[in-house]
């Protein structure tokens, strides 16, 4: 028994396989021009129309076809009312053509879903999807503290805190666009702050588990114009997400107490982030299953064939 899971994400076209225990995910980053921060969504669509064939060509080399018992898929950022996005129904239309024509069930999520099932499955805390608590969506689009609630086989989010204008992985991209970095600039500004030595920073306002980034662009492009050294502008953007993360998970887990905290999409793999968060006992997935895949939206997939 396996089921397959596709997430055609605005960075991301990915597809899965998932057989209770382990599987693999085939990914391809969507093409983006040199100096833009991202695609429109009509170039994304077509990105994701020209991948997924390459991609599941590569998984079905690896697996037996008539195992899969179900075809997962995200078809929306979150799982809330209006939350929509055209570069998901690629994924849709590709996996309701799938499961017609193996003749098993679809089982849609959101993309957000997929992301803290495939934290939670990476990081060996499955668990946790039968149990209250508390995650990060850390993405370019999204950065949100979650309370995450069982919901049948799948989970509840429901937004408790966060940012109240640009997400982390904008302010991360822009740095790295000011850096001239390629897009996304995340794991280009993780490698270019280890080098690093200087530990100003810019401490945000964080008082209770909302805070605002939008100032703190301001903040990296004066740094960057007082020392022009790409690294140490670098590590002041990672200090100033990292920061108010922090302070706002503080918030969080002293008003949900006793609940496991859990950081999922790709600025949730930045090797500082991990380190400043680490005297709160997160919960990290691996790399690799912290950017957009499909992996998580398999594993739900998955669980909810079991019944």
């Amino acid at each position: 028994m396996s089921v397959i899971g596709i997430d055609t994400s605005n960075y991301t076209t990915s597809i899965a396989c998932f057989d209770g225990v382990g599987g693999m995910n085939c990914s391809k980053l969507l093409p983006v021009k040199e100096g833009e921060l991202g695609l429109r969504q009509s170039d994304a669509v077509f990105a994701h129309i020209k991948s997924l064939p390459e991609l599941s060509g590569r998984l079905f080399d690896h697996m037996d076809v008539g195992t899969i018992t179900a075809v997962g898929v995200s078809t929306r950022p979150r799982a809330v009312e209006g939350s929509y996005m055209p570069c998901f129904m690629v994924g849709y239309t590709h996996a309701k053509l799938l499961s017609d024509a193996l003749k098993v069930p679809l089982v849609e999520v959101s993309h957000q879903q997929g992301h803290v099932a495939a934290s939670l499955w990476s990081a060996e805390h499955l668990e946790l999807m039968d149990q209250p608590h508390l995650a990060w969506h850390l993405s370019g689009g999204t950065t949100e503290l979650l309370l995450v609630e069982p919901d049948g086989k799948n989970v509840k989010c429901t937004k408790i805190g966060g940012t109240s204008d640009i997400s982390a992985g904008q302010l991360i991209d822009r740095t790295g666009q000011l850096l001239g970095l390629p897009f996304p600039s995340g794991k280009h500004i993780d490698a270019l702050s280890a080098d690093a030595v200087m530990k100003e920073t810019f401490r945000v306002k964080c008082p209770a588990m909302e805070f605002s980034l939008s100032g703190v662009q301001n903040k990296v492009q004066q740094f960057h114009d007082k020392y022009a050294i790409p690294a140490e502008t670098a590590a002041y953007a990672l200090r100033c997400v990292a920061g108010a993360v922090y302070q706002a998970t503080e918030h969080a887990l002293k008003q949900y107490t006793g609940l496991r905290v859990v950081f999922s999409g790709g600025v949730a793999s930045n090797s500082m982030l991990r380190k400043r968060i680490a005297p709160l006992d997160p919960i990290f997935s691996q790399p690799q299953y912290s950017t957009d895949n499909a992996m998580g939206v398999a594993v739900l997939a998955f669980r909810a064939q079991e019944g």
